[in-house]
């Protein structure tokens, strides 16, 4: 995986107001510092605030939630404690809609299904491996699919997520042989040229944590010619 090359100029701003700023997160982009030391996107955000709004001394930024480092889409970061404590209660309770979009190179079994497993993490090599039936430390992990385009060798599923487990969507399209293009980790037979996966979470609709605007926030997808295609 290369560096995280983030910088404020090249930011894609979804959704911006005193409370929240929601980002279209690229392909290497990691949300949250951690042990590689790279540039976290929650640096450049502040940064880009700082400038923007002149703001002295040490911006304000609550992480939300999380996507995992190859994977591109919606980010969504609170501005205020007040909104950060209200999307924090908003996100754990499930009362977020997400939309995912994945490609695919085998067709799933079924053309729409509602995915059940119970999902155990190895945090050894940091994956989770969905089962069947439930088994010691497994968590119910529970999504919804359907096939919502057919290209010359892949199929775009849309994603509706009913539990947020760890690489739940990755995990669970493994088990049923229908593993993401480019996700070396969960089975795919080759890695992109960036490094990234074609999963991009590309929709969330949520209620704003302080105006109680409902909210439909849509991501662009990456440039490149398979997803282009959709």
């Amino acid at each position: 995986m290369s560096k995280l090359v983030s910088n404020k100029d090249n930011l894609q701003i979804l959704h911006e107001d005193n409370h929240i700023i929601v980002v279209n997160k690229r392909v290497g982009d990691i949300v949250q510092g951690d042990k590689t030391g790279d540039k976290p996107l929650s640096d450049v955000v502040k940064e880009y605030i700082k400038e923007k709004y002149n703001k002295p001394g040490e911006v304000f930024l609550g992480v939300v939630h999380r996507l995992d480092r190859p994977t591109t889409g919606i980010v969504v970061f609170a501005r205020t404690s007040k909104a950060l404590t209200r999307l924090n209660e908003m996100f754990s309770q499930r009362e977020t809609q997400k939309t995912y979009w994945a490609v695919v190179k085998n067709k799933p079994p079924k053309t729409e299904n509602n995915l059940v497993h119970f999902l155990k993490r190895n945090e050894k090599n940091n994956t989770s491996k969905a089962h069947l039936k439930e088994v010691p430390e497994s968590k119910k992990a529970s999504l919804d699919y359907k096939i919502i385009k057919t290209l010359d060798n892949y199929f775009v599923l849309e994603i509706n997520l009913h539990t947020g487990r760890h690489h739940q969507i990755r995990a669970q399209l493994l088990a049923i042989g229908c593993p993401i293009k480019g996700d070396l980790k969960y089975g795919f037979d080759r890695s992109n040229p960036d490094g990234g996966i074609h999963l991009h979470a590309r929709q969330l609709v949520f209620t704003h944590p302080v105006s109680k605007e409902n909210l439909v926030i849509t991501a662009p997808t990456p440039k490149d010619a398979i997803w282009n295609a959709m």
